[in-house]
């Protein structure tokens, strides 16, 4: 007998469709199974990991180490001390105490005598040389001989008479504790010809009486002006 099949109930038809529907049922519940799991991740600062880090150092400072305490110091040794006994009878040499303070009075006592303070004194005040003192050197005679010396001893020069030249040359010099004249220099000066002839002048006059200062000869600086005129 033939079995007749109505295409109404043929399910070979709906095979390929039940398939497909399939897929994408399980493709959609796998995409939304995606999205709704997630994943959490933490990440550490830094401030997280410097107490991580504090916290391990603590650790290990806190870890003492059992180490065992120091011997004791030896203890010192006992000197006994020994009584000599004198008989009253027995005669003792004497001896000089000297204390430190004697020593450091005739050591201060030696140095000042051993200083030659008043040397000193007295070679500075023969190297300095004075502006001003109690008593100004002096030419011998006064100042009337020494005008008199600077007329008589002067020498015109030839160029300066004919060219005409006259004028007053101050000379400056140094009057040694012994009198004699020394560091003559032109302190303000009119024409080479004069200037020179001023200071050979100078240079020529006798010894003064040396300046004075608390009683004792000392060296002055003297200021003389040259006067040269034509007649």
């Amino acid at each position: 007998m033939e079995i007749k099949k109505s295409p109404k109930a043929d399910l070979e038809r709906g095979k390929s469709m039940s398939l497909l529907m399939g897929f994408v049922v399980g493709l959609a519940v796998l995409f939304v199974s995606f999205e709704w799991t997630s994943t959490e991740v933490t990440v550490a600062t830094e401030k997280d990991q410097v107490q991580d880090v504090i916290a391990e150092e603590e650790i290990e400072i806190t870890r003492p180490e059992n180490t065992p305490p120091p011997p004791p110091p030896p203890a010192a040794p006992v000197v006994a001390e020994e009584l000599n006994i004198v008989e009253d009878d027995v005669e003792l040499d004497q001896q000089e105490i000297v204390s430190s303070e004697d020593d450091a009075t005739a050591a201060q006592a030696e140095t000042f005598v051993a200083a030659p303070v008043v040397e000193e004194e007295e070679e500075e005040e023969a190297q300095q040389i004075f502006t001003v003192v109690e008593k100004q050197p002096e030419f011998p005679g006064g100042t009337a001989e020494l005008m008199k010396f600077l007329s008589k001893n002067i020498k015109y020069p030839v160029i300066a008479q004919e060219n005409g030249i006259q004028g007053r040359v101050v000379c400056s010099f140094v009057v040694n504790r012994d009198g004699s004249i020394v560091d003559i220099q032109v302190m303000r000066g009119v024409d080479p010809a004069l200037d020179k002839e001023a200071v050979r002048v100078i240079g020529t006059m006798p010894k003064w009486k040396p300046g004075e200062q608390r009683g004792k000869p000392v060296r002055v600086r003297f200021i003389l002006p040259v006067q040269f005129r034509l007649q």
